[in-house]
């Protein structure tokens, strides 16, 4: 019996994969909005990567703005460690949806004759809820 969780996991993990071309940052990524917020250690256990594959991950994503940290003072010797967040979704999609404007426009421009002259009009993505207010 499939447990529809785990398929819904599956999906969205896929569809992460498709804008963050990456099975290592889709799956940490789905892992954090499903636990709001967790350790590397947590995520090492929750995704099943090999942990030097998560910490360089993590670090990658954070300098990229996919994920956020924050550190946590610890009362033990050793290092404080950074607990992760994830950006919004919605923010995630706006990223991708102004890097494929990016693309199509450049492609757009590169099918238009200067000779004709004809005005080039840039190709917009909307979300719904700026369609609704324009």
């Amino acid at each position: 019996m499939r447990r529809t969780g785990k398929l819904r996991d599956k999906d969205l993990e896929q569809i992460v994969n498709d804008i963050l071309k990456s099975r290592a940052r889709s799956r940490i990524y789905v892992y954090l909005l499903r636990k709001k917020s967790a350790k590397a250690e947590q995520i090492i256990k929750g995704t099943r990567l090999h942990p030097s594959t998560v910490r360089e991950t993590l670090s990658k994503m954070y300098d990229e703005d996919i994920i956020y940290r924050r550190k946590i003072k610890n009362d033990s010797i050793g290092k404080n460690p950074f607990i992760y967040y994830p950006i919004p979704p919605i923010e995630l999609l706006k990223r991708h949806t102004d890097e494929m404007e990016d693309r199509l426009n450049k492609l757009a421009s590169l099918t238009i004759s200067k000779k004709r002259n004809k005005r080039f009009r840039p190709i917009r993505i909307r979300f719904h809820e700026e369609a609704d207010q324009a």
